[in-house]
């Protein structure tokens, strides 16, 4: 089997431009959670949002935006990071050996939106000719592969918020077994639109605004928790077979060592410890350590009272007394849920917490719930941390759950 180095990273979050910003605001407690600047937000009864820090005209022109949903535009300039991080140059040859894994879970939400609007509510006969091209789900994907003339695999994955860490768990998968050489691999979300809000507050999981500060209206495993905030961006990884990623110096970032993909089988909702505890089990099967060598857990966490409760007990059965000892945090409480984008973002604060060896907090965590009496890190995050393993948990709805592990080179 090869080994799998993580060689570039890049994203756009409500925190950040880029991943080091991304990180660096996650530390600090930044919170990118705030009041809603959509003009339609005076006509939702939730109203905070975590919005990506994001202006497409720094990375394309008038004619390119106009071609690209939202969606593509961040996923591009998130590979577009990426990518000159990693400082690859790949010939002909190699090109057809590299692919592009992209997760997204509604795709092109506001070219859909504005469709909408234009048919039912403004009554037109047209639409733009390019709806269907900026709507599909496999568009940023493609987008990427046609950017970087990337020949091999490439593929999108819809599985709701675990969507890019299976598109990763896939592509890592795929350069281990000799498939692929090299992988952009991440996602892409943004469901910023007055449909999707007004979809989310039927379902009941949207978090109230904190009437004392806005942005601490996500409060995963908190007591006083009242669900996830909505939130955009896009992030993206190149995932590089580690032999070569050495051969040419490049700067390694981890290895990716375990994943795990499991289905609850269960319910359309509602999570259950054993689909989450053997994901965990999985991830760390293939990764050859024990839970004993766990340093850091980025929490899935989103604030609703029965994902926490039900992670906080799953990592109990996984990790037994060492569940009491090991730091995990909730970095949602800063960036809210990106859904399809959610898992990438997370494995990178993930692998920058090995390099900086710092752990970030779960920044609004003031009151802990009972039955979530695990290290959730609190308040403040903690730097001079011995920060070597990692693991990353996303647990979708439709019950699809997807962890990584990864371990400092």
């Amino acid at each position: 089997m090869r080994r799998v180095a993580v060689t570039g990273l890049g994203a756009v979050s409500p925190v950040g431009r880029d991943a080091r910003g991304l990180f660096e605001s996650v530390l600090t407690g930044k919170s990118g959670v705030r009041r809603f600047s959509s003009p339609f937000s005076e006509r939702l009864n939730i109203k905070v949002a975590a919005e990506a820090d994001f202006d497409p005209s720094q990375y394309f022109t008038s004619k390119q935006i106009g071609a690209l949903d939202r969606t593509s535009q961040m996923a591009l300039a998130a590979a577009i990071e990426s990518w000159s991080d990693s400082g690859l140059t790949l010939s002909d040859e190699e090109r057809e050996q590299s692919g592009v894994y992209m997760g997204t879970g509604l795709g092109g939400a506001h070219t859909l939106d504005a469709m909408f609007s234009k048919l039912y509510k403004e009554d037109k006969l047209r639409v733009s000719p390019l709806s269907i091209v900026k709507i599909m789900c496999n568009a940023p994907a493609s987008h990427i592969s046609i950017k970087y003339g990337l020949a091999g695999p490439c593929l999108t994955f819809s599985i709701a918020c675990s969507s890019s860490t299976v598109a990763i768990g896939e592509a890592f998968r795929q350069i281990k077994y000799g498939i692929m050489d090299v992988a952009l691999a991440g996602g892409t979300e943004d469901m910023m639109t007055y449909g999707s809000f007004k979809c989310w507050e039927s379902l009941g999981v949207l978090a109230r605004e904190d009437a004392t500060d806005p942005s601490a209206s996500c409060k995963p495993f908190s007591k006083d928790r009242t669900g996830f905030v909505l939130g955009g961006g896009a992030a993206v990884v190149v995932l590089e077979e580690m032999e070569r990623a050495k051969r040419r110096g490049a700067k390694i970032y981890g290895e990716l060592i375990g994943y795990g993909s499991t289905a609850d089988a269960y319910h359309i909702t509602g999570p259950t410890v054993a689909g989450q505890e053997r994901a965990m089990r999985m991830a760390l099967r293939e990764a050859c350590i024990s839970p004993e060598q766990m340093d850091y857990i980025n929490a899935h966490g989103t604030a609703t009272i029965a994902n926490d409760r039900v992670e906080t007990q799953a990592i109990k059965k996984v990790f037994g007394d060492k569940a009491y000892k090991v730091p995990i945090s909730s970095t949602k409480s800063m960036h809210g849920h990106i859904m399809g984008a959610g898992g990438a973002i997370e494995f990178i604060i993930s692998l920058l917490a090995i390099k900086n060896k710092a752990i970030p907090p779960t920044a609004t965590l003031n009151v802990p719930d009972p039955q979530c009496d695990l290290d959730y890190v609190p308040l403040v995050g903690r730097t001079g941390q011995n920060v070597r393993t990692v693991m990353s948990n996303s647990f979708a709805f439709g019950g699809t759950n997807a962890v990584l592990v990864a371990r400092e080179v």
